[in-house]
């Protein structure tokens, strides 16, 4: 491995002993390889980042590049007096230092594009969608199979549905011993109501989407008979309507009829009531539930004391088609959502086939307890 003439001649400045040099600089006693090591190093040229970006800039805009600049001179031979390490800073540290007095090189940036609208290009795209989609073909939407609702609209989304039964009213007050009560009611004064509601565990979260009422009324034009009416909500907001509608049924000397209606019906409508802010118009009338006398009379002698197996058993009465009573808020919740309306009209159905059955439920258990007490006369 050969060794350059300037680390030679500090290594023997450090002895004290230096050889003469030529007039070339060299020393008289270097070898060939050393004089040809000792040449100077071509000039290499050394570019900075700043002036890199500046060159990347000027091919990016097709600006010619700049011409390449001067070759830096050959560094001057070190000097008699120079540092011993002096050749640390001049051979392993090559990046030039910048000059201060040099003004700092300004980056050219390229020509921004234009941005203007593009018309051909919008008409190309126009193009496109509308041979992708012709204007011509209509749009077709989901629409539901039957969602016609019988009766008629009397608030926005309330429905009144009526239904008049021609038979004879009774003449006599009926006697409510069969309750275990000394009082008689005017046919005239009951009212027999049953609901159908979102759910079955109660609460203010349930409420109910259809109020079904029987009073035997005359009719101008049809006679005496039984009336039923029915109130169904075919939106949320019509609750309110739906409150109010019924409220004006409730005359004041009104006696409510129903069957489990005085745990789970009439609770629900006070608690539906007192949500919306208005007067609990069921706390006041007198109640008369079918349920607790039927039981006393017919347990044990039937599989249970439902509604629809007092009908079977005691009035022979079989429905047909008829929807389950748990099968309601489905319905009406499907209905809601864009369904059809099939199963909600058999909901319609249920319900007023349930206050027919508490009128003629009423007149049966007034002629069972008169018979009983006529026997124990006897």
């Amino acid at each position: 491995m050969g060794i350059s003439a300037d680390k030679l001649r500090l290594l023997r400045r450090q002895a004290g002993t230096a050889l003469p040099e030529s007039k070339a600089g060299m020393p008289i006693d270097a070898t060939p390889a050393a004089q040809a090591q000792a040449q100077p190093p071509a000039p290499r040229q050394v570019i900075d980042a700043q002036r890199l970006r500046v060159l990347r800039h000027q091919s990016a805009a097709g600006m010619p590049p700049p011409s390449p600049a001067a070759p830096t001179p050959p560094a001057a031979p070190p000097s008699a007096n120079e540092p011993v390490f002096a050749w640390i800073d001049r051979e392993v540290r090559h990046t030039p230092l910048p000059d201060a007095t040099a003004p700092p090189a300004v980056a050219v940036a390229a020509e921004p594009r234009p941005r203007g609208t593009d018309m051909d290009a919008l008409r190309r795209l126009i193009g496109l969608r509308e041979r992708a989609v012709p204007a011509a073909l209509p749009v077709r939407r989901a629409s539901a199979r039957d969602r016609h609702l019988p009766g008629e609209e009397i608030a926005p989304g309330l429905h009144l549905v009526q239904a008049f039964l021609p038979q004879a009213i009774p003449t006599q007050p009926l006697s409510l011993a069969f309750a275990r009560r000394d009082d008689a009611v005017a046919p005239a004064d009951l009212l027999f109501f049953d609901t159908e509601t979102t759910g079955l565990a109660g609460g203010t979260g349930t409420r109910a989407f259809m109020i079904g009422a029987a009073d035997w009324h005359h009719d101008a034009v049809q006679g005496p008979g039984l009336r039923i009416r029915q109130l169904l909500m075919a939106t949320m907001a019509a609750e309110a309507a739906m409150l109010d509608t019924f409220r004006s049924w409730l005359a004041p000397g009104a006696v409510l009829s129903s069957y489990n209606g005085r745990c789970y019906d009439a609770p629900l409508l006070k608690t539906r009531y007192r949500l919306s802010r208005r007067g609990d118009p069921l706390s006041a009338l007198d109640h008369v539930d079918l349920l607790f006398p039927t039981r006393r009379r017919y347990r044990g002698t039937w599989e249970n004391c439902r509604l629809a197996t007092v009908e079977r058993q005691l009035l022979r009465i079989v429905r047909e088609d008829d929807l389950p009573g748990s099968q309601a808020p489905a319905a009406w919740l499907h209905y809601l959502r864009g369904g059809d309306a099939i199963n909600l009209r058999r909901v319609l159905a249920h319900n007023h086939q349930d206050v027919v059955t508490l009128a003629q439920l009423m007149l049966r258990l007034v002629e069972a307890e008169a018979a009983d007490r006529q026997a124990v006369m006897s």
